[in-house]
């Protein structure tokens, strides 16, 4: 069975491979030791595996060097980033009603409670008319009049107030809107699931199952709820059809094969490509991602491809009456090249990522070229070494079989060879027809433009969908679109000049671009306006008043920033292009 080792061996080669198409025949030298180091490989990759972390932040989906990140990154780092907004959503007919408000407080009360929330925004932060000593209290108080009409009126001036109207509480009273801030260390260390769930169990205390007495509903949404649902989703994809196709892929090679053994070794091969790969990912602390998670059916392909065709090889030359290190060294003599060029294709076309601005895509492109290696050389290590332990001897004085004619694997060597006689008779009609397939889908794809709606990723089954409906439906959106106003100098947020840029800023979104539900230091002055005393000195203490997380929503902390915010609804990127070109026009003149 060693003889074979002992034959002259081919000297065949190809320019740039570097000799690793015969990597496997320095397996077969030595296959104990060869299967001693990929089970060695295996334990180490899994200290790999257990390093593995997802990152599903959207800043890191959208990095680039391009200056729009860079200032998303100034605001992200200077204000409360939307990235770590849970909107919830509170819904009912009896919504303005006394136990209505009654329930809502208490549920605002439950949130601040949570561990890993920062603080929330909502229609309870609002302020009314300063008392005689210049403190302006909450609209709404913490306890409620029994009187009708001071009840009424409370509901009133709620609904009248510039900072609610449009913005927290919808103009038909049935929709309010509360901001969750969460706290991004406790989120890192307890986990995004844990404190969403914790908030879920809040309303439930509060609202009830489902609707509460008074009739309201709860719902979540917002980046944090869309990066978790989508989290899910993709791990329970990743379980159920990469299983699948491991699943198929052992069926399709029993049925061609017909023998345990072979089967094993054709799935063994991508699964411990899979397992080697994952391992060095973690190993380099590269985090999981929508774009990550390619690697594991991108190895299924390539992995199961190979490793196909070096068990078809091995099986062709075992019928033929080979011994099983023969069979294996003649497959890798005659497959493995081509197994090692395709793998080469691979990652010089996987190059081009490294020219794309986005981080994102170059690390995948990185960990693409890295999955492809890795699955060629695990496949063309594993497979000739367990074909000598799993493949049983043959028969002593066994008759040799022609492979291509047997089985499963005989029919489909005559359908492949009917229909190449059949394009070899008549090739023109075939040429053209795939030059014009080419035409046809390559105008197509030249054709296809860039989309991009978070809404899209998010199944389709879940919550947060149908909040971000609602929201769009009666708050005129839930996306963030920041103006951020900056100086170096001295000047204070509430100085004469600062006000005005606001005030214009402010108009430019409501007007020229047409959003809705903008709010800012302008939206104070106006409400104060109303009131009859919108002077400087008087938005300063109301804003000094008002909650911590809301004031921080449009003041930066250090004094020297701030921001007017619009909404739009959940519309994809292309139409949000125009809008913005429009924003950044119309702030020329402002500038």
């Amino acid at each position: 069975e060693r003889a074979g080792l002992t034959e002259p061996e081919i000297t065949r080669s190809f320019r740039l491979t570097f000799g690793l198409e015969r990597l496997g025949l320095v397996a077969l030298r030595a296959p104990l030791l060869s299967l001693l180091v990929i089970l060695a490989l295996c334990a180490v990759a899994v200290f790999g595996v257990m390093r593995l972390k997802v990152d599903d932040s959207l800043s890191e989906l959208f990095r680039t060097d391009t200056p729009e990140f860079l200032q998303y990154e100034a605001i992200d780092r200077r204000f409360p980033s939307s990235e770590f907004d849970v909107l919830a959503v509170v819904e009912g007919e009896g919504l303005l009603t006394r136990e209505g408000l009654t329930t809502f407080a208490d549920f605002a009360v439950e949130l601040q409670l949570v561990e890993g929330v920062e603080g929330i925004v909502s229609m309870l932060a609002a302020r009314g008319e300063p008392d005689e000593k210049g403190y302006p209290p909450p609209i709404v108080p913490d306890f409620l009049p029994e009187d009708d009409a001071a009840f009424a009126g409370i509901v009133e001036r709620l609904r009248a107030n510039e900072i609610v109207r449009g913005k927290f509480l919808s103009d038909d009273g049935t929709l309010a809107l509360v901001v969750i801030a969460l706290d991004r260390k406790r989120v890192a260390e307890l986990g995004r699931a844990k404190v969403i769930e914790a908030i879920r169990e809040a309303g439930r205390a509060t609202l009830g199952q489902g609707e509460s007495a008074c009739g309201l509903s709860l719902k979540l949404t917002g980046a944090p709820v869309m990066q978790l649902e989508i989290r899910n989703a993709v791990e329970r994809d990743r379980l159920s059809y990469n299983g699948l196709g491991f699943l198929l892929g052992a069926i399709v090679a029993y049925l061609f094969f017909g023998r345990l053994s072979l089967t094993l070794i054709a799935v063994l091969g991508p699964s411990i490509a899979i397992l080697w790969t994952l391992g060095v990912i973690g190993g380099l602390d590269f985090r999981l991602n929508l774009f990550i998670n390619v690697l594991t059916p991108l190895i299924l392909v390539s992995g199961f491809s190979d490793s196909i065709h070096l068990v078809f090889s091995i099986r062709r030359s075992i019928m033929s009456g080979a011994s099983r290190i023969e069979a294996a060294r003649q497959a890798i003599i005659d497959v493995a090249p081509g197994c090692l060029l395709t793998a080469m294709n691979a990652v010089i076309a996987l190059l081009s990522f490294s020219f794309a601005e986005s981080a994102l895509i170059r690390t995948f492109g990185i960990a693409a070229i890295l999955a492809v290696v890795i699955s060629y050389l695990a496949v063309a290590v594993v497979v000739p070494t367990l074909a000598v332990f799993l493949v049983r001897r043959e028969p002593e004085g066994a008759d040799p079989v022609d492979a291509d004619h047997v089985g499963a694997v005989g029919v489909l060597h005559d359908v492949t060879v009917a229909i190449v006689r059949r394009v070899a008779t008549n090739p023109l009609p075939y040429f053209l027809a795939g030059l014009a397939a080419v035409i046809v889908t390559g105008a197509v794809y030249v054709s296809l433009e860039p989309q991009y709606r978070l809404a899209d990723q998010v199944p389709d089954k879940e919550q947060a969908l149908d909040a971000t409906g609602r929201i769009d439906a009666k708050l005129t959106g839930a996306n963030p679109v920041h103006i951020m106003i900056e100086w170096e100098d001295e000047r204070e947020i509430f100085d004469h000049v600062t006000i005005e840029v606001i005030g214009a800023a402010h108009k430019v979104l409501e007007g020229r671009a047409g959003l809705g539900n903008v709010w800012s230091l302008e939206s104070l002055r106006r409400w104060l306006e109303k009131s009859g005393d919108a002077d400087i000195a008087t938005m300063k203490r109301y804003a000094d008043v008002l909650p911590s997380p809301l004031r921080h929503r449009f003041l930066a902390k250090d004094g020297k920033a701030v921001l007017v915010t619009g909404r739009l609804p959940d519309i994809d990127a292309s139409e949000i292009l125009p809008v913005v070109q429009t924003i950044d026009e119309a702030l020329a003149p402002v500038r």
